[in-house]
């Protein structure tokens, strides 16, 4: 279900040119609503040293031959607490040479894992925390111009009970806070440029909600010298489904928006309006959409109050 959640998101965003690859396909199989690419090289049960160890890598790059990696791995090493963290990097350290072997230009996305609760396996909490604190210096060593590493942080904002179904594998909202983990990280490789955006809507909501049905929370994800990536989470406060939903916040500090996911997002001057997509305007009562984007800032990054109205009928 993430690949498809990632997939519709770079669809969404203008990135209609992606090819997901690999010698597997779930065949449709999680059924989203929507259309997506149903190749992908996931494995389960399998472990990265197990991966290294008997060169399984190989033959799946030199069918698949891609040009940029999404690697979640590490979490079939936890079980037990007997794999040391050296050996952990060690395996992903040739994991890397191998895909660099299949193509030297190969551009290397690597997530810290997400989170396993005790109840599931008592040592492999602290295991996950140390193999993502070990992540950034291993990746800043290894990585190169040609062939760079980068890191998507799909363990902050994750919760090991509330978004798995057994502590382990994720439910829907877990899937869904990995693509959109994803998908500012893989964005940002595939070249960096602001993806074409469709027109927004020219018409007004017909019928606007009681005042305080809808609810509209800002956060930011992550942050760098530069810029920053924020996500607002709508909230139905209503006891009707809605059609459609408007969120609206002013930067204070020249902040800018140069990309956006799961909402249409215009920003004529410093009031940034977004727009529900075609597909998560529908939000039940109690239920919420959350849509996120990247933006450029020059120090100060003041948190802007957040408004959002919801459309019904």
């Amino acid at each position: 279900m993430r690949r498809a959640k990632l997939w519709h998101s770079l669809q969404t965003a203008g990135y209609t040119d992606i090819d997901f690859v690999g010698t597997q396909s779930d065949g449709g199989g999680c059924n989203p609503g929507y259309s997506y690419d149903f190749d992908h090289e996931g494995h389960g049960g399998f472990s990265a040293t197990g991966i290294a160890a008997n060169n399984q890598l190989p033959p799946w790059l030199s069918t698949a031959r891609p040009d940029v990696v999404l690697m979640h791995l590490g979490t079939n090493d936890m079980w037990g607490g007997y794999i040391p963290l050296a050996d952990k990097l060690n395996a992903f350290t040739k994991l890397i040479g191998q895909m660099r072997a299949q193509n030297a230009a190969m551009k290397i996305i690597v997530a810290q894992i997400i989170p396993i609760s005790a109840s599931a396996c008592s040592t492999c909490p602290a295991d996950v925390v140390a193999l993502n604190n070990a992540l950034p210096s291993w990746a800043s060593g290894l990585g190169t111009s040609q062939s760079p590493i980068v890191l998507a942080d799909l363990w902050t904002g994750y919760d090991a009970i509330a978004d798995n179904v057994d502590g382990i594998h994720p439910n829907d909202t877990g899937f869904r806070k990995m693509a959109e983990a994803w998908y500012p990280v893989l964005a940002k490789v595939l070249g960096g440029s602001t993806p074409p955006t469709t027109t927004p809507p020219t018409t007004s909501p017909t019928t606007a909600p009681p005042a305080g049905t809808c609810t509209a929370t800002y956060r930011v994800a992550s942050q760098w010298a530069d810029g920053f990536q924020g996500e607002v989470t709508v909230s139905n406060g209503s006891s009707s489904v809605s059609s459609g939903w408007t969120a609206t916040f002013t930067f204070v500090n020249g902040q800018k928006v140069s990309q956006a996911w799961n909402a249409t997002v215009t920003q004529p001057g410093a009031t940034v309006t977004a727009r529900n997509a075609d597909w998560n305007g529908r939000v039940a009562a109690g239920g919420t959409a959350t849509f996120g984007f990247l933006a450029s800032s020059s120090g100060t990054n003041t948190t802007p109050a957040t408004t959002c109205v919801l459309t019904t009928g």
